[in-house]
């Protein structure tokens, strides 16, 4: 027992000693300030550039907020708490592929929201169900080495945006700041793209007869903007009013916040992520702009963590201590007590034998030879077992020797016990008499043994005295 609990302190003390060497040789990774060029807008990050803000605002104003961390397949598979609106923030660290792209279009068009808040969002994202396209053009400024907490340098001679049009998006909110680098959002009818060959998506338009008109060339100079509708446009060239997109921001670049419907849902876009981050969030009425966008769908609000590199893993546990120096800690422990476990079942040094161990006792004995003595009658046996055992006691007991008469022996142990010597002398006489061959059955063998005791008991040399006489 002493051994095993040396053994075990010991092993708790090397574990302590390996935990306490990973703790002091791990080194945290130096997170560097987060930059425009390679901004995180993940929900989980508290940086400038993340969006942490936004969403434990929402969560802790009463929105039903989530952050979507499955696959774009799984939308509309997950109940009861299936999402109605969908926010993809920022170029996420995993590309959306097109196959996602159709899922999550197809997504929308059964009666769910698609918010992109992006200067370049994904093409494949862009299209429309109806009579127009949709063209985000981004800023000819380049946001390197531009850091996402420094709000001077992003703001730096940009006006505020202004609503276009008192709409849902635009309540309470009187101006909201984008950055320098915000993209601009252009809503052109098919029949004009079409006319003027103008290429959808983040691209500048084609140089054509009327590329001044529809494009800029020069990318120092402010992009005009696109052609507009005809005044009287044919039946059928543009959408009835109800469908038609809705713009809601402007700014000194163009439209900042577009509306639009696709099937049956709709799709938001918001060209400049620096106004929902959490260094430009509290600029103006971001905030409020913000909540308005996300929140206007109502139902579950899901915030796109899967292609932010924050996929659900297969092991929550080893995700949650991953970058820490526990798994390394658990994983030498592991290794310890195998080494341990291992040791102890290999055999150190020369065999031995091992131990015999009696598992008879004592009692068992006395009760096997008693039944093996009654079923073979030898009561004369069982007579001498006891009686010689019995004299010998009375030999010492009386103070002489082994070979002396019972009459001597009786009468010494009379005198001495202060008891009739006649009893004990016929008491030994009887007994020898059996042992020599008198026949004697069950009950005189009986009687003999009770009147051994009862001698055994009136000179005081019972059991438990006999055993220390031995000794």
């Amino acid at each position: 027992m002493r051994n095993g609990l040396t053994i075990f302190i010991g092993v708790v003390l090397v574990v302590a000693a390996l935990v306490a060497l990973n703790a002091l040789s791990y080194a945290p990774i130096e997170r560097k300030p987060d930059s425009e060029a390679t901004a995180n807008r993940s929900t989980y990050n508290a940086g400038a550039s993340g969006t942490k803000a936004l969403y434990d605002f929402l969560s802790e104003s009463g929105y039903q907020v989530v952050r979507w961390r499955d696959p774009v397949s799984k939308l509309g598979k997950t109940e009861p708490a299936m999402p109605m609106t969908l926010v993809l923030i920022g170029q996420t660290a995993i590309p959306l592929k097109t196959e996602e792209s159709t899922e999550l279009l197809a997504w929308v068009s059964r009666g769910n929201r698609l918010v992109l808040i992006d200067r370049a969002p994904e093409i494949d994202l862009l299209k429309t169900t109806g009579l127009w396209k949709v063209v985000v053009q981004t800023s000819p400024n380049s946001p390197f080495n531009v850091q996402s907490g420094n709000t001077e340098a992003l703001t730096a001679e940009t006006k505020p945006a202004l609503p276009a049009q008192p709409t849902s998006f635009t309540r309470d909110v009187e101006a909201v700041q984008p950055s320098r680098f915000a993209s601009a959002v252009r809503l052109i009818p098919k029949e004009i793209v079409a006319k003027h060959k103008i290429t959808v998506g983040n691209e500048d338009y084609d140089e054509s007869e009327d590329a001044d008109q529809a494009g800029h060339n020069d990318p120092n100079e402010e992009p005009p903007p696109p052609p507009m509708a005809p005044t009287n446009p044919t039946v059928g060239s543009m959408e009835t009013a109800g469908n038609a997109p809705v713009v809601h921001l402007s700014g000194d670049k163009g439209d900042l916040l577009v509306d639009y419907s696709y099937g049956k849902g709709r799709i938001t876009v918001l060209a400049d992520p620096f106004i929902v981050s959490n260094a430009g969030i509290s600029l103006s009425d971001n905030l409020q702009l913000a909540m308005n966008v996300v929140a206007a769908g109502g139902g579950n609000i899901a915030f796109d963590e899967f292609h932010q590199g924050q996929g659900r893993p297969e092991n929550e546990i080893a995700a949650y201590f991953r970058g820490t120096p526990v798994l390394a800690a658990l994983g030498q422990a592991s290794l310890l007590v195998l080494a341990v476990l291992w040791t102890k079942g290999k055999r150190f040094g020369r065999p031995l034998p091992l131990a015999n161990v009696d598992r008879r006792s004592t009692l068992e004995f006395v009760s096997s030879m008693a039944e093996l003595q009654q079923r073979a009658r030898a009561f004369d046996l069982a007579i001498e077992n006891v009686y010689m055992r019995l004299r010998r006691v009375l030999v010492r007991y009386s103070g002489s020797t082994f070979d002396l008469p019972r009459k001597d022996i009786a009468t010494k142990v009379a005198e001495r016990a202060g008891i009739n010597g006649g009893d004990v002398e016929m008491l030994m006489r009887d007994c020898e008499n059996v042992i020599n061959g008198e026949p004697a059955d069950e009950k005189k063998t009986v009687n003999l043994v009770r009147r051994l005791r009862a001698l055994e008991r009136r000179l005081g040399m019972g059991v438990r005295q006999r055993e220390e006489g031995r000794r």
